[in-house]
């Protein structure tokens, strides 16, 4: 039994997924990099985002609001995921653009709150993880005991009506399907992304990124995350289609360790391999990166 589940480890997977990935290298004509990320009328110094985490009091005191310091510092996007309205509050005031992520709660007027309460504090987008639509692995229909429910198109709709403007972000999707219905619904944005450890053997991300983009056609950013640990790990998930890229685990040492400084300093460091990668395949900007730079191992 315990060799069909490492077979079906979905982050093992993945992470064979990205590793079987070979960069072509292309010297002539090359030029410095640039990182910059335009987003929802902003603009950051790297498409390298915290990813969209929560209970991080357990990795630092304060630990997303600290996380938040950090991200601030590194001129890059933060998430938030499942946490209440003061540690949204605290998150904000670090001065970090952030995008709130909430859960797909079987109280409606909870979703709705939460996502007014996010308009009214100044997140540049809202979303939801529509993969929590069943709950977690070990307690099915629920997160921490709170009650989840499916998201129905007409439902997705409703929330994104609700957002009144603010860009709504569809987290969870997997299939071109799921993105399909995402651009009928008029979503600002899709994380491709099975939520770590969420369904065994699920696909990779950057495996059926590249169908997604080609289906949604530009009709609104596609940030990937799960499994990312590095730059090059970036320059593949941009190369196969993403706007910008989320790290999650990665960033936990460096934030217990180090607090704000750590993050800062993990987001650079990760920017710089991206930058070197990006320098010899003859990448100019992380919108101009040719998927044909990328070979398969297989």
């Amino acid at each position: 039994m315990s060799d069909i589940k490492r077979g079906g480890d979905t982050s093992v997977i993945t992470r064979e997924y990205f590793d079987s990935l070979l960069v072509e290298m292309r010297h002539i004509d090359s030029v410095e990099p640039d990182l910059s990320l335009s987003l929802y009328g902003h603009t950051f110094a790297t498409p390298v985002m915290f990813a969209a985490l929560s209970h991080l009091g357990r990795v630092h005191p304060g630990g997303m609001a600290e996380a938040a310091k950090g991200i601030e510092q590194a001129g890059a996007v933060m998430w938030a995921g499942m946490g209440d309205e003061a540690e949204l509050d605290a998150i904000i005031e670090t001065g970090a653009k952030t995008i709130k992520i909430i859960k797909p709660y079987a109280d409606e007027s909870v979703v709705l709150r939460k996502i007014e309460h996010a308009r009214r504090v100044g997140a540049i987008a809202v979303g939801m993880d529509v993969d929590h639509a069943f709950g977690s692995k070990g307690e099915r229909g629920a997160v921490l005991r709170i009650p989840m429910k499916p998201v129905s198109l007409d439902l997705l709709k409703r929330y994104i009506k609700a957002a009144d403007g603010l860009p709504f972000i569809v987290k969870g999707v997997l299939s071109v399907q799921d993105a399909l219905k995402c651009v009928d619904a008029g979503a600002g944005g899709i994380v491709v992304s099975y939520h770590h450890g969420m369904v065994d053997y699920a696909v990779p991300p950057l495996m059926v990124l590249p169908d997604i983009a080609m289906a949604v056609n530009g009709a609104f950013p596609i940030f990937v995350d799960c499994c990312v640990e590095r730059g090059l790990d970036v320059f593949k998930a941009l190369a196969l289609g993403a706007s910008a890229v989320s790290v999650g685990r990665a960033l936990m040492p460096p934030l217990g360790e180090s607090g704000a400084e750590g993050v800062s300093a993990k987001i650079a460091e990760i920017g710089a391999e991206l930058s070197w990668a990006m320098a010899v395949t003859g990448s100019p900007s992380i919108r101009e990166i040719d998927s044909g730079v990328l070979r398969s191992r297989k």
